[in-house]
């Protein structure tokens, strides 16, 4: 303001002249220091406070510039930071604070120090109208330079504009435009900050009007250039450096190419759009690029995708019957379920794919059907492992800014296939699992949608692709690890193990024709019987589907070729008999009835999944103190039955003939063989109260008789599942007569008809019932003459268990 007074503090510093770069204060800057005499000023001045007088020499190529070399104005600035750089180099960040003018040379020689008079700005200056004024006009005129100029961010524009003080303001605008190191100098030499901004002012005004000035001048020699020429010149250029290249046709080649082919291919129209979008890029590139090479592979990927091309759907519903029936035997509700998939299409001829999902123990055939299933439809089939599959790029495809992006498995699935309508079999859809890169389930939702699937959008071609004609077929082994809204969107075809008589068609059809094609034997070669692999399919193998029939099966063909070329024999006959010389001791046993009716011996039915068994519970009662002793590897559940069971004997003793303190009497043990495979499950609850009566009454139970059921407190029988495999197990063992809750009435449809024929189902509410079909009328005759008490104690000899580790665990 005039008429204010100037206040000067004096200090001695270590000075650095700088070469065609000028410092102002409130400025934050790097640079590189290199002469000695500057990195020497540095060191002194890393030990005085970090401060630093800074100025410019006149001279900009002046390597050892003298006192008369050097402006006298400049600033003291603090060193922020150094870093030392290879070649005796230090890189240097510092902050101006306050402007200074040289009073004397204090030192010149090894580096310079000066005495410096900094100005002090007072505190309370208050700034005036004329401040106001000049502050707003050199905001406005430096809005029009920045805009001009072009190398100015928005940021640093708003930054400046947010300052009030006027004379920190022109120090800000003066370090962001382009002046002479001599203008620069003029605003930092002038220490009032009013005529400091007059000073920019007129340094702005002037500046753009020499911007104006070059604009013109561009725009007028860009107009003076004829666009057609250009092109035409740089054409030339092109083809004259592709010549020289090899390269005769280049990237218009490529583009006429594809044009050639959109006009062939019909795609959709924002497919379309994309494409011409990707060529006009791809045209305007260097042939050479990595960005060129990234939308060849996007523009091949869209051409081999079968957008329109499709196979004839066959709805010959004799013909595709069969189909199945030739390749495949049993498997009876998926047939069926295709059947009426074709039906429903032929009357509509509109449907969309339905989801099916096969679930079912390894080796029922889940895969294998999915072939014949599309060569019943005339779809072509492509299998999609799912298995291990844990990010959802696998299945969406990556976005194309990633290197080495391709997209996903499901439009790689269609590319494949060559159709817009084939069947995809996602294998293993219960093997899918998430983790940091998201989950695949999840990203499956919309491709298994009939309501969304017609726009499936991948990550990479970003473009929507119809699904809505897939054929999609699942397979699992088991539904317990699928999501419930993945497992809301698929049709569940449940696929359960195959029977012995279905096992024994599948090998003598196709298995045993297999592999004596695939080991070159011939009929006249290897005479294998039904009852032989009969025999394999009991003693052999213990499994739900046929993979290890199939495997035993090739043993046998191995085993006779070896016998076939070494002994000179021209064939070889397997039977029951010689088996065990081809495959060696038979690795299973199944369990046969009872050959008498034993008291505290009844049989159970269990559900493995390899298929049913038998289980014989075994009760003994002996003197003691009411303990209840459970043996045998059983699970919690079945420990609970055998509770319940107990419980439901007490509250029943009288009417049962008991003796209502049995419990603190005896002692209860429960064993249940094989011991060293693991048991659970409530369907053993009637044949633990069963064997639990019989030897407490002395009563025994029938040898004929086979039972399963989940028993409650008030002995209701509640229904159970796995209900074919265990009747198959009981028909297996020599059972004539099986003990099923009412409920499960429904599942005997199931059983096949020469298995139902030699069996009697009772169908029972209640323990009553079960009690009054499985034990004997009268006491064991054996048990009287043996001199036991009422409640009869019969001591079983165990037989010792075969034990397998490849054993599964029986659930009851």
């Amino acid at each position: 303001m005039p008429g204010s007074k100037k206040t000067y503090k004096k200090r001695i510093l270590p000075m650095l002249p700088l070469r065609g770069l000028t410092v102002f204060p409130h400025m934050i800057l790097t640079f590189d220091v290199g002469r000695e005499k500057s990195i020497k000023a540095l060191d002194e001045a890393m030990m005085n406070n970090q401060l630093i007088f800074l100025t410019t020499q006149k001279d900009a190529k002046n390597d050892s510039p003298d006192v008369d070399d050097i402006y006298n104005v400049g600033t003291i600035s603090r060193v922020k930071q150094l870093l030392r750089l290879p070649g005796n180099t230090i890189r240097v960040l510092v902050e101006g604070l306050n402007r200074a003018e040289v009073r004397k040379y204090v030192q010149t020689d090894p580096y310079f120090i000066a005495e410096v008079a900094e100005r002090i700005v007072p505190v309370n200056r208050k700034a005036s109208i004329t401040d106001e004024a000049l502050k707003r006009k050199v905001i406005s005129t430096f809005e029009d330079y920045a805009k001009l100029n072009g190398k100015i961010s928005a940021e640093t524009i708003a930054s400046i504009s947010a300052i009030e003080d006027i004379g920190q303001l022109s120090d800000i605008i003066a370090s962001n435009i382009q002046l002479r190191i001599e203008q620069k100098q003029a605003i930092l030499n002038e220490s009032d900050p009013e005529k400091r901004m007059e000073k920019l002012l007129e340094l702005l005004i002037s500046e753009i009007e020499i911007l104006e000035i070059e604009k013109d001048i561009s725009i007028r020699v860009r107009k003076q250039i004829d666009k057609m020429q250009r092109e035409y010149y740089l054409r030339e250029q092109i083809k004259a450096i592709q010549s020289e290249l090899g390269d005769k046709d280049g990237i218009a080649g490529e583009v006429e190419e594809y044009r050639k082919k959109l006009e062939s291919v019909k795609l959709p129209e924002e497919a379309e759009k994309k494409v011409l979008k990707e060529l006009d890029r791809l045209q305007k590139m260097q042939s050479g690029s990595a960005e060129s090479s990234v939308i060849r592979t996007y523009l091949d990927w869209i051409f081999d995708l079968p957008w329109s091309k499709k196979t004839r759907v066959m709805i010959d519903l004799k013909k595709a019957e069969a189909i199945l029936e030739e390749d495949h035997y049993g498997l009876e509700k998926v047939k069926e379920r295709i059947l009426e998939y074709l039906a429903v299409l032929k009357l509509t001829n509109n449907l969309k794919g339905p989801i099916l999902c096969l679930v079912g123990p390894p080796g029922v055939g889940k895969t294998s059907i999915a072939k014949s299933i599309a060569r019943a439809l005339n779809r072509n089939y492509v299998r999609m492992s799912l298995g291990g599959v844990r990010d959802e790029a696998e299945i969406r495809g990556h976005r194309r800014t990633y290197v080495g992006a391709m997209p996903g498995r499901i439009v790689n699935a269609l590319k494949q296939a060559g159709s817009s309508n084939p069947l995809i079999l996602l294998d293993e859809i219960d093997k899918m699992s998430s983790d940091f890169r998201g989950d695949p389930a999840s990203a499956m939702l919309e491709v298994l949608d009939g309501e969304q699937n017609f726009a499936f959008r991948d990550h990479y071609l970003e473009l929507p692709v119809d699904l809505s004609d897939v054929l999609f077929l699942t397979t699992a082994n088991s539904l317990d690890t699928v999501p419930r809204p993945l497992l809301d969107r698929m049709e569940v075809i449940t696929i359960s193990g195959y029977t012995e008589e279905e096992k024994v068609q599948i090998a003598m059809r196709y298995l045993l024709k297999k592999q004596m094609k695939a080991h070159g034997l011939k009929k006249k070669n290897l005479r294998i019987r039904e009852e032989t692999i009969r025999c394999i399919i009991n003693y052999y193998t213990r499994e739900a589907g046929v993979r290890n029939l199939e495997r035993e099966i090739a043993n046998v063909c191995r085993k006779a070729a070896r016998a076939l070329v070494s002994g000179n024999r021209k064939s070889v006959t397997i039977t029951p008999s010689n088996i065990e010389k081809y495959l060696g001791t038979r690795k299973y046993r199944y369990d046969k009835a009872n050959e008498r009716d034993e008291v505290g011996l009844a049989t159970g039915l269990a559900w493995t999944p390899v298929g049913g068994d038998t289980l014989a519970i075994e009760v003994t009662i002996m003197d003691g103190s009411g303990k209840l002793e459970l043996t045998g590897q059983l699970g919690d559940v079945m420990k609970e039955s055998a509770m319940a069971a107990v419980s439901f004997i007490r509250s029943r003793a009288e009417m049962l003939g008991i003796d209502k303190e049995f419990h603190r009497k005896y002692d209860i043990h429960i064993h249940v063989p094989e011991g060293a495979t693991p048991k659970d499950g409530p369907s053993a609850g009637i044949t633990l109260a069963s064997a639990m009566v019989s030897a407490l009454t002395g009563r025994a139970v029938k040898r004929n008789v086979a039972m399963t059921g989940e028993i409650t407190l008030r002995g209701r029988v509640l229904p159970i599942g796995g209900v074919k495999e265990k009747v198959l197990a009981a028909h297996r063992a020599g059972i004539d007569t099986v003990i099923l809750p009412l409920e499960n009435r429904k599942d005997i449809d199931d059983i096949p008809e020469n298995v139902k024929s030699g069996l009697k189902f009772v169908l029972v509410e209640d323990m009553d019932t079960v009690l009054n079909t499985a034990l004997a009328a009268e006491k064991s005759r054996r048990n009287i003459e043996s001199g036991d008490n009422d409640q009869g104690s019969v001591l079983l000899t165990e037989e010792s268990a075969v034990v397998d580790d490849q054993s599964s665990a029986h659930q009851m």
